[in-house]
């Protein structure tokens, strides 16, 4: 599938849009300020040894000494061995404790200068989380310079990840090093790897001359930022063009595509159009719908997905669609239609974990068959890996799809201040009976002058016109009188009862 990359520079955020035959198919977003530290490689000072933590402070140049324990020193690389060890993205982890662990006083001293990479970004009062065990990320690889183990990515069927280990150790003879075959290798060729291979052995050959030039507390090495991801794990044979709508941005590129991959070199282009880049095919737009749970389909029909922790639900509906000849070609024609829709909004609104698909049910086994090839079909197109498990007892379609990085929707948005999330708000003639409910409460605990409630208008108003008899009931029951305060500024569900 043919496709182009758009990439819209500010110096707050960087967004990349995938499109294929004129629809954008995903979108990723990386602002300035949130960018982690994790996967940076830093030239650290060892500042202070605690033998009674068995940990140390390292300086590496932030506000505050980052945190080392004896788990994550170089000592214990070795004795990782197996697969169950070997984590599934190419992010650093941490290496287990093994029994033969020499004290941290015995192996590094204060003042030393230490190459270690960030586990965990600082958190409030707590400084970076690092390892002296580095790893460094390729598209297919991930590579362990410290050690010497190739390990494959347990996602990987167990069937084909000897194969894979056999193929790498060729490619990597007798050259030193240790790698993970990531998830997404799975199909790759030799070539492909050989590729990555000469990337990350690259990338660290510049980290080591870095380590020799520079002085304690330098940064050797950043993780890619998301324009060089992109490069690094986008860019496909089918790529016609990356444009990008930033001069600067695009030279950067220019020489990090001609250093890693000058086969890319040809398709990476500068927009100089009037235009905004993003309007050329109407993005802004899209990133607004993939924010809402409504998609309308050409058809008629329409979707509705919810995102919750546990999982995503999509639910497809026939709508004002009534252009096929009897009800069932209808649903069917509604659903083939749903599939591709709902393979692209999972990959434009990264959509991970568990996915439940309710299609309209459909009475015929070759409809269902046929909307369930066409669903597959649809997801072989997404670069993360999904699993397709057919359709429940209950005419439900699961499936799952890779995590990766955080939904677009929570990337971008945040719980309503007014219903925390829900999706719902009381009623305002809900709201007045808790109010009632919670003066009679405070009546029986209490013995103010008076009760004033303070509450949003249009709880005001209730009470001021259909509820007043029942205000009025229960100041005479309680034996005190009840005003009123409306406040702009509360939302519906809001109020405070004041004690006068």
């Amino acid at each position: 599938m043919q496709q182009d990359i758009l990439i819209n520079w500010s110096p707050q955020e960087s967004r990349v849009a995938v499109v294929e035959q004129g629809a954008v198919q995903e979108l990723q977003v990386e602002r300035t300020l949130e960018r982690g530290l994790v996967g940076n490689v830093y030239l650290g000072k060892v500042v202070r040894v605690l033998p009674g933590m068995q940990s140390a402070f390292i300086d590496i140049g932030l506000d505050r000494a980052a945190f080392l324990h004896v788990a994550d020193l170089i000592s214990t690389i070795n004795s990782r061995h197996s697969d169950s060890d070997v984590p599934a993205s190419g992010s650093p982890a941490a290496a287990p404790v093994a029994p033969s662990v020499q004290p941290i006083e015995r192996q590094i001293f204060e003042g030393q200068s230490l190459m270690v990479q960030v586990l965990k970004d600082p958190m409030g009062t707590k400084g970076a989380r690092l390892t002296g065990q580095i790893s460094i990320a390729g598209r297919l690889l991930v590579f362990l310079p410290q050690d010497n183990h190739i390990g494959v990515s347990q996602k990987i069927p167990q069937r084909q990840r000897e194969e894979l280990r056999q193929r790498l150790q060729a490619l990597n003879a007798d050259l030193g090093g240790g790698f993970i075959l990531r998830t997404n290798a799975e199909e790759a060729s030799d070539a492909e790897l050989s590729d990555d291979i000469a990337y990350l052995r690259k990338t660290w050959a510049r980290i080591k001359d870095a380590s020799t030039r520079l002085p304690p507390a330098s940064v050797l090495h950043q993780d890619l930022d998301l324009l060089q991801r992109v490069m690094r794990d986008m860019v496909v044979e089918g790529t016609q063009s990356i444009r990008i709508d930033s001069r600067e941005q695009f030279e950067k590129l220019k020489t990090f595509v001609g250093e890693f991959m000058p086969a890319t070199l040809p398709k990476l282009q500068l927009y100089t159009g009037e235009r905004p880049i993003f309007d050329l095919f109407n993005i802004d737009e899209e990133i607004a719908k993939a924010l809402g749970r409504r998609v309308d389909l050409k058809s008629g029909g329409y979707l509705i997905i919810d995102q919750t922790e546990a999982l995503t639900t999509v639910d497809v509906n026939t709508g004002g669609y009534v252009g096929a000849r009897n009800f069932d070609d209808t649903i069917f024609k509604t659903n083939l239609e749903a599939s591709q829709a709902i393979a692209r909004q999972l990959r434009l609104r990264n959509l991970g974990g568990i996915v439940i698909v309710d299609f309209i049910d459909m009475v015929k086994d070759n409809h269902r068959d046929a909307v369930l090839a066409e669903f597959q079909k649809q997801l072989a197109r997404d670069r993360i890996k999904t699993a397709v498990n057919g359709f429940s007892a209950l005419g439900l379609l699961e499936m799952t799809r890779k995590r990766t990085r955080e939904s677009l929707a929570h990337q971008l948005c945040e719980p309503c201040s007014a219903c925390s999330g829900k999706g719902v708000v009381k009623t305002a003639r809900s709201v007045t009976y808790d109010i009632l409910r919670e003066i009679l409460r405070e009546a029986r605990q209490f013995n103010p002058r008076e009760f004033r409630v303070v509450a949003s208008p249009k709880v005001i108003e209730l009470f001021l016109d259909e509820e007043s008899q029942h205000l009025a009931g229960l100041s005479d029951f309680i034996g005190k009188p009840v005003s009123l305060q409306a406040e702009a500024a509360m939302a519906q569900e809001q109020y405070d009862i004041v004690l006068l």
